[in-house]
């Protein structure tokens, strides 16, 4: 809730819903919304399995640290070693595996400024910008959501609180 009214309020203000960029602000408060809920369940489902909460701190630290910053430095090394072969459905698999990536790619390509993204850019454009594309990556949100609260629901019943 205090994202949409952090960034529907000011917007609102602002003339959003008689500007033609409404869907697009629409696709920000959707993305922003699915990285909410994935990151909540990802520390809800750390402080379920651990209880030293420095040790559980630790790991919610590392793991948004890798998801954020270090999943992307491995990633654009492994396209720039592999450059030789054709990476399209890698490159395509691997922003499907960090939710960060994906909703970045998502707000890129409805800004319609993939075209500084370069060749992987047109890649990109060809796959999320079509129906199918936008389809897969809600999708892969979804599961994104749905195993960390399968997981909670699990853990929760076999912990004794």
């Amino acid at each position: 809730m205090s994202l949409i009214l952090g960034l529907g309020v000011p917007f609102i203000f602002y003339g959003l819903f008689m500007s033609p960029v409404i869907w697009d602000f629409s696709l920000l408060l959707i993305t922003g919304t699915f990285l909410t809920f994935i990151f909540t369940a990802l520390a809800f489902n750390i402080a379920l399995s651990y209880e030293n909460k420095i040790k559980g701190f630790g790991y919610a630290i590392l793991l948004w640290l890798f998801l954020a910053i270090i999943y992307d430095g491995l990633f654009l090394m492994s396209l720039i070693l592999f450059d030789d072969y054709p990476l399209d459905k890698l490159s395509l698999f691997g922003i499907m595996l960090n939710p960060i990536d994906l909703s970045r790619t998502l707000i890129l390509l409805k800004l319609d400024i993939s075209a500084l993204l370069g060749y992987t850019g047109a890649v990109f454009k060809k796959f999320f910008g079509t129906n199918y594309g936008l389809f897969i990556s809600f999708l892969s949100l979804i599961v994104w959501i749905t195993v960390p609260v399968m997981r909670i629901i699990f853990k929760s019943k076999k912990k004794d609180f």
